[in-house]
């Protein structure tokens, strides 16, 4: 077997003229495309990345608005429910003030018509101790009568501490003798000269009448009053009743 090395060589030639006709016009073109497609690509993919990168921080950013406003949403419902606490409470309080205002009310009124019962209730039993008092004296000798209460009213002189004897024995404004009625001039004489041997000394007595007094007497001075009569009686039996209701 003869080899022709001027066939091969010929055959070499044309292959090497190929592959660099390939390597300028072929590969290059389809190299500079590929690599301008790969460039694209990268393009593409980094702007995808990007854009996920964004609707991430997007997606974040939403998430973390809801959890705040969940959080708001829960800050305004406690407020919201201790704002309405509060009210209730006020109003509670309000409503429990007006209510004691007006038990109070209706306390204070009662018992005014209760003392406005007993007021009336005390005069018109004072009125009918004087009625009372006025049948019983008419029925009585007036002479007895004076005589008992000017007994009486030496009695209570005498009882007196000796510095108020001695103020009364000493006034030079003189004493005022209530009587429940007119004396006559020898009943005035002969009252004077008991009083003032009562009293220790000469005091002048001015004879006062007032019916109000009902029987007996009442010695007055500028700064004392001796009582001694039935309507003093009176008022201190009707002070006890008041006292007691």
């Amino acid at each position: 077997m003869t080899i022709d090395f001027w066939g091969l060589g010929l055959q070499a030639v044309n292959v090497l003229i190929l592959v660099w006709l390939l390597s300028r016009v072929f590969w290059r073109p389809v190299a500079k495309a590929i690599a301008t497609r790969q460039e694209a690509a990268e393009t593409l993919l980094s702007d995808a990345r990007a854009a996920r990168a964004k609707a991430d921080a997007a997606l974040a950013e939403v998430t973390q608005t809801r959890a705040g406003l969940a959080a708001e949403r829960q800050t305004l419902l406690a407020e919201a429910a201790a704002t309405a606490e509060t009210a209730a409470k006020a109003a509670l309080a309000e409503a429990r003030g007006k209510a004691e205002k007006l038990a109070e009310a209706a306390r204070l009124a009662n018992a005014r018509e209760i003392d406005a019962a007993r007021i009336e209730n005390a005069n018109k039993s004072a009125q009918l101790a004087v009625d009372i008092a006025r049948k019983l004296l008419a029925r009585l000798d007036a002479a007895s009568v004076q005589a008992a209460f000017l007994g009486l009213l030496v009695k209570a002189i005498e009882r007196l501490p000796a510095n108020d004897r001695a103020a009364l024995a000493g006034t030079t404004t003189g004493i005022d003798l209530v009587s429940a009625r007119d004396l006559a001039d020898a009943d005035k004489t002969a009252i004077t000269t008991t009083l003032q041997r009562a009293i220790g000394g000469e005091p002048k007595l001015a004879f006062v009448t007032d019916p109000d007094l009902i029987a007996g007497f009442e010695m007055r001075t500028a700064h004392f009053v001796l009582h001694d009569s039935w309507r003093s009686d009176l008022a201190e039996i009707l002070g006890g009743l008041k006292n007691a209701a």
